[in-house]
């Protein structure tokens, strides 16, 4: 009888303890989910502030703002404070100037000195507007 009540009670503290073990694994892969996908943001940002350096380094987007008569150097520390959705267009535009320019093209298409303007442009109206 002894047996029975102790292999009773080990099967019930099992039977409770069952779903909180259940739950802990579910909220342990539930903030590794999160991390995952913050990380995985974290790195696209950082990916698409370092194409806009990359296309801001250009001698030609440098010879375009010089006749702009804007500061490359203050674009650049700007990068960092822009949001999420001025930085995915920023972003998509200096991949659009780069892919034009690279190759060795020696010459600057006017659709990609648009580009290089609207992105100049975009910049500044973030500056402006901190």
């Amino acid at each position: 009888m002894l047996i029975v009540r102790r292999t009773l009670a080990v099967m019930l503290a099992l039977w409770l303890a069952a779903p909180q073990v259940s739950a802990q694994v579910a909220a342990t892969q539930t903030q590794a989910a999160i991390d995952r996908a913050l990380a995985g943001r974290a790195a696209a940002a950082e990916a698409d502030r370092e194409a806009i350096r990359r296309v801001l380094e250009r001698s030609e987007v440098k010879e375009v703002a010089g006749r702009m008569g804007v500061d490359v150097a203050r674009i650049q520390s700007s990068v960092g404070v822009l949001d999420a959705a001025e930085l995915a267009q920023v972003a998509e535009q200096a991949r659009a100037v780069d892919q034009s320019l690279a190759g060795g093209a020696t010459t600057i298409v006017i659709t990609t000195t648009t580009i290089i303007i609207a992105l100049l442009i975009i910049i500044l109206l973030v500056l402006i507007a901190d």
